[in-house]
């Protein structure tokens, strides 16, 4: 058959592939490939240095039974859903919000001075922003020089409160992310409802509840998602202020998966931790969609 006669309509209905195929092969390479390889090796008794490393072995479900029998992956596992909340879902997102909602209407000149404060952490680069925090909850950091300074006893923070001070770290450096996304959604709720509610007599904070919340709320649910896939693999930021330390009290599952597998050299553990933690960001990825749907 010549391709004079071809039906046109088939024609159109294959040249979409044509557009998507450059986008499905960078998928497919740097996507889809490198997790189905993941998901090999996790079978596999693949590793640096040893006996292991010169023969590559497929041990079946060995990884995995190690895994869930190990009670450091509990623990891991537990430490990154408290520095989910309390970075991503608690902090960066109120603390987004309340920069936005404070700044809401405000003149120029204020809203590019707050902003530029609060954008600095966040364009710092991960492992300064580690470092300049650090130095703020050290032992001989800002924290206790100025608490000394009043005649208050220090605190070891980092060993005393290892968890909140990796908390706090992260909300400084992603805060502005929040800002960002919250002040568009508000700038974009229309002046006229809330001269009306006020109008009618509303206060400030049954305007915020009854009017503003509601309709930015796919807005949030969007930003919550977005923060909190993006906490879920922070890793420069705890390794570099506490190593995972001390003991196992801020081991979130990267660190312990870099640790498995680039400290203790078995890639194969590793690799199958790291699809646990896939697996734990695709639980969540659903668990948005479906309440943005709602």
């Amino acid at each position: 058959m010549s391709s004079s006669a071809i039906p046109i309509t088939s024609r159109k209905t294959y040249t979409w592939l044509y557009f998507l195929f450059p986008s499905l092969a960078v998928m497919l390479v740097f996507f889809i490939y490198p997790i189905l390889l993941t998901f090999f090796y996790s079978f596999t008794n693949l590793a640096l240095t040893g006996e292991s490393a010169k023969q590559l072995k497929f041990v079946g479900f060995d990884n995995y039974v190690r895994m869930f029998a190990d009670p450091t992956v509990r623990v891991s596992i537990w430490n990154t859903l408290i520095f989910l909340i309390g970075s991503a879902v608690i902090g960066q997102q109120v603390l987004g919000f309340l920069i936005a909602i404070l700044m809401k209407r405000k003149n120029k000149t204020f809203r590019r001075v707050i902003g530029t404060v609060v954008l600095a952490g966040w364009v710092t680069p991960e492992i300064v922003c580690a470092l300049c925090l650090y130095s703020f909850f050290g032992d001989e950091g800002t924290l206790n020089a100025i608490l000394s300074t009043l005649g208050i006893p220090t605190v070891t923070w980092l060993y005393t409160v290892p968890m909140l001070t990796i908390i706090l770290a992260n909300v400084w450096h992603g805060t502005a992310f929040s800002m960002l996304v919250f002040q568009a959604a508000l700038d974009d709720v229309p002046k006229e409802i809330e001269e009306a509610a006020l109008v009618d007599g509303a206060s400030r904070w049954k305007i915020l509840t009854s009017i503003i919340l509601p309709y930015i709320k796919g807005t949030i649910t969007t930003n919550a998602m977005l923060v909190t896939l993006q906490t879920l693999g922070v890793f420069g930021l705890i390794y570099a202020m506490t190593g995972g330390g001390p003991g196992t009290a801020t081991t979130t599952l990267p660190i312990f998966m870099y640790n498995q597998a680039f400290i203790n050299y078995q890639l194969g553990y590793g690799t199958a931790i790291s699809l646990l933690l896939l697996l734990l960001g695709i639980v969540l990825s659903l668990f948005y969609i479906r309440t943005l749907k709602e």
